[in-house]
């Protein structure tokens, strides 16, 4: 599954970009299934924006995105929610799991959209390798923001995927809990031949990336 950008550029931050030269914004790009990609750039320059736009949250651009030669303005409801449960799995900056649910409550939810990806006892595997296993009955609202953080990388990989898109995943995690988090994210894309997304404020070794952009 490709993904290819023409000239996007968000509307409401267009007089911004206009004196500024970026990889992205106003650009052409073509994004391969399966190659890891970093987009970095510093706060304000729409990394968010960004992956809403990749994740059709937000329509208020100019230019087109392309999903395997179709633009993703032009899909309707019942293709967007297809695309998100079985090709295109995501982690929010501000992660948006439900905070009266437990852990595993938010996890489940995800494995269970259409025909599981995964067992339910996944879930546990994947806890265990990420240090969350003592808070998966908790209410996620009550789990500190690096246990969140834990909890929606887990609740991204337990669906199929073809791309991950990630906006600033280990904002809140200590070097130990990034490296794991990265190494489970790593394996999980190659098992499925996928690719991700990464936006981040700075430069990282987490991953040996494809390719590298900014903002």
């Amino acid at each position: 599954m490709t993904i290819a950008l023409d000239h996007i550029v968000p509307i409401p931050l267009k007089d911004r970009f206009s004196q500024r030269t970026s990889d992205v914004w106003n650009n052409t790009l073509a994004l391969e299934q399966g190659a890891f990609i970093k987009i970095k750039a510093p706060s304000g320059t729409g990394k968010t924006t960004l992956v809403h736009i990749l994740y059709k949250l937000r329509n208020d651009f100019e230019g087109a995105v392309q999903i395997d030669n179709t633009s993703l303005s032009a899909i309707n409801d019942d293709q967007l929610a297809a695309l998100r449960q079985q090709h295109i799995s995501i982690i929010f900056q501000d992660l948006r799991l439900f905070p009266n649910l437990t852990a595993r409550e938010n996890i489940e939810l995800k494995r269970v959209l259409q025909t599981p990806f995964y067992e339910a006892g996944v879930i546990d595997s994947m806890a265990e390798a990420l240090g969350v296993s003592h808070v998966m009955e908790q209410k996620a609202g009550l789990c500190s923001y690096g246990e969140q953080q834990r909890i929606a990388i887990i609740r991204a990989l337990i669906q199929p995927f073809s791309w991950l898109i990630m906006d600033e995943p280990f904002s809140h995690l200590d070097l130990v809990n990034t490296q794991k988090a990265a190494a489970l994210i790593e394996a999980e894309c190659r098992k499925r031949n996928a690719g991700f997304i990464i936006t981040d404020l700075d430069e990282d070794t987490n991953f040996t990336y494809t390719k590298q952009y900014s903002l």
